[in-house]
C-alpha cells in the first residue's frame, strides 16, 4: 500500500487536511465510502438543504475515533461549523474516486491513515526552544530531541525523535551550504525503499541520520563504499557507541565517519555565527526557520515544528 499512502500524504499536504475541520470531513466521508461503496457522488453527501456535509457532526466523528481507542474530542461540532467543509468533501471524494479507479482504494488503510493524522493533531503543539545566551548550543539541540523523545513515549508508534533528528541535520546542512544542494524527504521515506544512497546525498558523501544505528544502516554504508561514496553516520550520544561497534564488526570502522548530532550541529552554528554572540543568535534563528520550512514542505504533522522563545 506504499503508493496509496504516498497519494494520501500528498493530498493531505497540498489540500491542507491537517486541522480538525478537514480531519472530521475525511473521517466521515471515509465512513460513507465504507457504507455506500466507491465511487461516491459528492452531491449525494450533502444534507437536504445542501448546506452541510451529510452526517458531519461530533457523534459520527467520535464514533469512528472510538473504534480506534481514541476518546478525546476532535471537534466540538465535528467540523460541522467549519467553513469550506463542502469544498473539502468534494476534493476528498475526487481523490477517493481516483484511487478507486486505480484499484488501490483500501478503505481500512485509508481510515488508518486519517487516524494517524488525528494522533498527530492531538500531539499538536510545536516543540519549544528558549534562546538563552547562558546555555550551550549543544543543550539547545539536546532539548529539542528530549522533547521529541518524551512525546514519542506518550504516542507509541510515532517516530518523533527520528524525524526531528533528520530535519535538524537537513536544516543545518542547508544553512551551511545553501538551499538546493540536495533533496529533503519525509521521515517515513526510508533510504532502502526510495533507492537513495543516504538521507542526504551531497557530492560523493552519503549521510545517514539515525537514532538507532544498527546492522541495516552499516550495510547501507558498506554499499556506499562499494559504489564509491563516502558514508557518514550522524546519531545521538547513545547511538554513537553502537554505530562504532557495528561498523567495526562489519570491517569498515576506519572507513566510516560517525558524528554525535549535538556536536555536529553546535560547532557549525558557532562557525556560521563567526564565534560572536549576535552571530550565534542569528545562526540559531536561521536554523530553526529553515527546519520549520522543511517540516512544512515534506511532513504532514505540523507539531514537528519548533517554536523559538526569547
Amino acid at each position: 500500500m506504499a503508493d496509496l499512502n504516498t497519494r494520501l500524504y500528498d493530498f493531505c499536504k497540498h489540500k491542507r487536511f491537517r486541522s480538525k475541520g478537514p480531519l472530521c470531513v475525511a473521517l466521515v466521508t471515509t465512513g460513507h465510502a465504507r457504507k455506500m461503496g466507491l465511487p461516491l457522488d459528492a452531491d449525494n453527501l450533502l444534507t437536504a438543504a445542501q448546506g452541510q456535509v451529510l452526517g458531519l457532526g461530533k457523534s459520527a466523528v467520535q464514533s469512528i475515533l472510538k473504534k480506534h481507542g481514541i476518546t478525546r474530542v476532535l471537534a466540538a461540532e465535528g467540523g460541522r461549523t467549519s467553513r469550506g467543509s463542502i469544498n473539502k468533501m468534494r476534493e476528498y471524494v475526487a481523490l477517493l474516486n481516483d484511487l478507486h479507479g486505480q484499484g488501490v482504494a483500501d478503505v481500512d488503510t485509508i481510515e488508518d491513515f486519517w487516524i494517524e493524522r488525528v494522533h498527530e493533531f492531538f500531539a499538536g503543539k510545536p516543540f519549544k526552544v528558549k534562546l538563552d545566551s547562558s546555555r550551550s548550543l549543544r543543550v539547545l539541540v539536546r532539548d529539542v530531541l528530549s522533547q521529541a523523545k518524551d512525546r514519542q513515549k506518550s504516542n507509541p508508534g510515532m517516530q518523533y525523535m527520528g524525524a526531528v533528528l533528520q530535519h535538524i541535520v537537513g536544516a543545518k546542512l542547508d544553512c551551511a551550504l545553501g538551499k538546493g544542494q540536495f533533496a529533503h524527504n519525509s521521515f517515513s521515506t526510508s533510504d532502502a525503499q526510495s533507492g537513495r544512497a543516504g538521507d542526504f546525498f551531497i557530492g560523493d558523501v552519503a549521510l545517514h541520520v539515525t537514532t538507532s544505528p544498527g546492522e541495516a544502516v552499516v550495510q547501507r554504508c558498506k554499499d556506499n563504499l562499494d559504489d564509491g561514496y563516502r558514508p557518514i553516520i550522524v546519531t545521538t550520544s547513545k547511538g554513537l557507541a553502537a554505530a562504532e561497534v557495528f561498523s567495526e564488526n562489519a570491517g569498515i570502522g576506519e572507513r566510516v565517519d560517525i558524528f554525535e548530532v549535538e556536536q555536529f550541529v553546535a560547532l557549525n552554528l558557532y562557525e556560521l555565527g563567526r564565534f560572536a554572540a549576535e552571530g550565534r543568535r542569528v545562526a540559531v534563528n536561521d536554523l530553526v526557520n529553515r527546519y520549520n520550512e522543511i517540516v512544512e514542505d515534506v511532513e504532514t504533522d505540523p507539531s514537528l515544528k519548533i517554536d523559538m522563545r526569547r
